[in-house]
């Protein structure tokens, strides 16, 4: 067989994924192939970070081999890499058109739309698009209306933030574990340490900050640049070099010696008011910001050790400085129960036995079973009589299980303040969390008013996902926090730090008002499968840069002591 790896490629490895990419987009604009769309999306995501040679893989037919990769995608990948095009891909091309690809990157802006557009307005970008909407001419397009021009608008403008260009933490968190597994890889010696944004687990991020410390830093350099998953560098000097991933999120790696690394380590990692505030510190006290560790230097300006959570530039340094700075924060280590799961009672994947497995697998010592209430509808919200169904199922999986399983709901907050249950029926559960799910619009007042109600209700309650934001997507309700932090501190209630990293929610700026106000939490995972059980990783960091201490959060305490503190009826 003819070595094909002799021959120049036509393609290369980031080119091959970038059209992958782009066949997964007009599958997906279709809106006929989504499951296909994913696929080549996949194989993108595949070639992206691949570390072997691509030309030996065509060379030997061995794509396959590669997870993610089946023959269609193998053949494409082939074609472009030997000839630097696809037939596959010149067709769906044909089958839907630039103007497609393009416009449908607004969110329920189907084919049939976008050719009424085109036919009736010309429109052929998303900027022409943008302008027919300020001019109020898309509501004049049959089946278009007023509505749908402002939310087409309303999306443009979301696409045209700052914030689009952030990520959030699971696609960091992917991102760097590849780039970190390829600079351990460097012939000589060398460690990564996540900095910046990351390592202080901001909710989201637009750049991955890496610091690596090697015994030949120019040596690593030279391995840093040719990572698989770098698409670009943008700027370098002897030290540090800034780009661009294959996934589109910018990067920052530093590469110094094992010396340095403390130093560079502590400077990377904590937003600029807090390095600009040890700075100054360091100059007062004639010190300088050097280390064999961080901990090092944090005791040579006279402070404790502070976790990067803390490193914000918000009071941290003031109260390190005077012995108040919390000592005891909350790790995943500290909890013994998993709260707020879903099952396929509503809109879970998994059913009641394969989550309380998965918590004995995980040596929790017990497990919420949170349900939508009626009202949620759209979630397959229980009624009273699946509710009572379902304990009857929790009790027979509770015979085959260790973990102890607790009855409950996500109850809805309705639009009047009170709860998606009775009281007969909330007097039975173990534990309620209370949820906005609807009616996010309110105005302040409204808002402010519905959640203070709740707050008083006389059964005990967990405010789930308290203002409701979706991190990148959708903004936190209106309403007056303070006024209704204090409702919960005078009523029965608990604060509900929601590890679903799409919601992280409530803010670390509101965990502190909480904790202030004596207000009591719980770490949840709002866990709708197996896999989500591990979302505490991302509501502990949350809990931290709240400065949330293990005593403050219930599932730190044992079943007993967890269901008499939080049981609605105020079971004691």
């Amino acid at each position: 067989m003819k070595d094909e790896r002799s021959a120049t490629p036509q393609a290369d490895r980031l080119t091959i994924a970038r059209a992958l990419r782009e066949m997964a987009g007009l599958l997906d604009a279709s809106g006929q192939e989504t499951f296909k769309a994913r696929a080549y999306a996949r194989g993108a995501e595949v070639l992206e970070r691949l570390d072997a040679d691509l030309g030996e893989l065509v060379a030997r037919r061995r794509l396959t081999t590669l997870q993610g990769i089946g023959p269609a995608l193998a053949a494409m990948i082939t074609d472009l890499y030997q000839t630097g095009r696809s037939q596959t891909l010149e067709d769906q091309r044909q089958r839907v058109p630039a103007i497609a690809l393009e416009l449908s990157r607004i969110p329920r802006l189907g084919l049939d739309k976008i050719a009424a557009l085109h036919a009736a307005l010309g429109v052929k970008t998303i900027d022409d698009l943008e302008a027919a909407c300020v001019a109020g001419r898309v509501r004049s397009v049959k089946g278009m209306g007023e509505k749908t021009e402002r939310r087409i608008l309303d999306a443009i403008r979301r696409m045209r933030a700052p914030e689009a260009q952030r990520v959030l933490l699971p696609e960091a968190l992917a991102d760097a574990a590849a780039l970190s597994a390829h600079l351990r890889k460097a012939p000589v010696s060398a460690s990564v340490e996540a900095a910046g944004d990351l390592r202080r687990w901001a909710e989201s991020l637009d750049e991955l900050s890496l610091v690596v410390a090697a015994d030949r830093p120019p040596d690593a350099m030279k391995h840093a640049l040719r990572a698989p998953l770098l698409a670009e560098v943008t700027s370098r000097d002897q030290e540090t070099f800034q780009g661009r991933l294959a996934s589109g999120l910018s990067v920052r790696v530093q590469v110094v010696s094992r010396a340095a690394c403390a130093p560079a380590l502590l400077r990377a990692t904590g937003s600029a008011a807090h390095v600009e505030h040890l700075e100054r510190l360091a100059r007062e006290r004639g010190v300088r910001l050097e280390g064999e560790s961080e901990a090092e230097i944090y005791a040579r300006l006279g402070l404790p050790f502070i976790p990067p959570e803390l490193r914000e530039g918000e009071g941290e340094i003031e109260a390190a400085m005077t012995d108040a700075l919390p000592a005891d924060l909350v790790t995943a280590e500290d909890l013994k129960g998993l709260v707020h799961c879903h099952t396929v009672y509503s809109d879970g994947q998994d059913t009641v036995e394969q989550m309380a497995r998965a918590a004995d697998a995980l040596g929790m010592e017990y497990m919420t079973i949170t349900d939508h209430s009626p009202s949620a509808a759209y979630a397959g919200g229980l009624s009273v009589d699946r509710l009572k169904t379902q304990w009857e199922e929790i009790a027979r999986v509770q015979e085959r299980v260790s973990v102890k399983l607790l009855r409950g709901t996500e109850s809805d907050i309705l639009a009047d303040g009170s709860l998606d249950y009775p009281d007969a029926i909330l007097e039975q559960l173990d534990v309620v969390i209370a949820s906005i799910h609807r009616r996010h619009r309110m105005d302040a007042n409204q808002m402010t008013e519905r959640l203070v109600r709740t707050m008083a209700l006389p059964c005990f309650k967990i405010w789930g996902h308290a203002l409701g934001r979706l991190i990148l997507s959708r903004p936190p309700v209106e309403c007056r926090v303070e006024e209704v932090l204090d409702a919960a501190a005078t009523g029965r209630a608990a604060v509900e730090i929601n590890g679903d990293p799409r919601r992280l929610d409530l803010p670390p700026r509101w965990l502190k008002a909480a904790r202030e106000r004596g207000l009591r939490f719980v770490v949840s995972t709002d866990a709708h499968s197996v896999g989500e059980l591990g979302n505490v990783r991302y509501g502990i960091p949350m809990a931290r840069r709240g400065w949330v201490r293990r005593g403050d959060v219930l599932n730190t305490r044992s079943a007993a002591e967890f269901v008499q503190a939080v049981a609605p009826a105020g079971r004691r």
